[in-house]
């Protein structure tokens, strides 16, 4: 049952500005609303994709599952992001994972609602061409990254990454998410290990302050020069 304190879904995200009084109508009549706790799957490698999904509030991270039972995430999502439907264009099933890092509330779209509307509207076609081919190029950049720099420049570039997505809490200092030591390593392509000592280094450097899963940046341009060095 759709939650009346959350906007239609075409005033909610940008994304749907293209689209005629007609279609927007249309999205609506067709979204439903879904609720998730934390750490629950969303969807699994594999599976037919059915519907776009765009997050109301919460945090999903993307991943695909390795080898030796450790994990890589490619991508995390924050509120008023899209995503679920890039299999569907490239007539695939899903090739990641889906999962909420916390309690976590979306938007469900069928795909062939969307499919119908790009057939019809040129203009929300280009825009999904636009998010497509802006998401490729992060996608570049984080492969060299990932295999190019050293531990230290990964895991610099993986907090300030989260910084730009997420932003601070109301302190000004705490990135408004946490995440595991074992995220933190699958984010960085590295083991938890690695990443709990290299975490323990920036501490020690005075660049951080941890406090459980709560990381605060007490020297942000010193970890944004570590980030760019590698």
């Amino acid at each position: 049952m759709q939650n009346k304190e959350f906007v239609p879904i075409d005033e909610f995200s940008d994304m749907w500005d293209v689209l005629t009084q007609e279609e927007r109508m249309y999205l609506r009549e067709n979204t439903k609303i879904h609720h998730f706790k934390k750490n629950q799957i969303i969807y699994c490698e594999g599976e037919e994709p059915s519907h776009l999904i765009c997050l109301i509030k919460g945090k999903v991270k993307i991943y695909k599952e390795g080898t030796g039972g450790r994990n890589q995430i490619v991508m995390m999502i924050k509120p008023k992001e899209s995503f679920a439907y890039r299999a569907f264009l490239a007539e695939e099933r899903y090739m990641t994972n889906a999962a909420t890092v916390e309690a976590t509330s979306a938007y469900f779209v069928p795909l062939k609602v969307i499919y119908e509307m790009i057939c019809s509207n040129n203009k929300l076609a280009f825009t999904f061409i636009k998010i497509l081919s802006k998401e490729l190029g992060k996608a570049h950049n984080r492969t060299v990254n990932l295999t190019q720099k050293h531990i230290r420049g990964r895991l610099a570039e993986a907090i300030v990454n989260l910084v730009e997505h997420y932003g601070f809490d109301d302190d000004g200092v705490t990135i408004n998410i946490c995440l595991s030591r074992e995220d933190l390593a699958n984010i960085s392509n590295m083991t938890t290990a690695n990443a709990i000592r290299t975490l323990s280094s920036f501490v020690s450097e005075g660049m951080l302050s941890v406090k459980g899963r709560h990381i605060s940046v007490l020297d942000y341009e010193k970890l944004l020069k570590i980030s760019k060095i590698g």
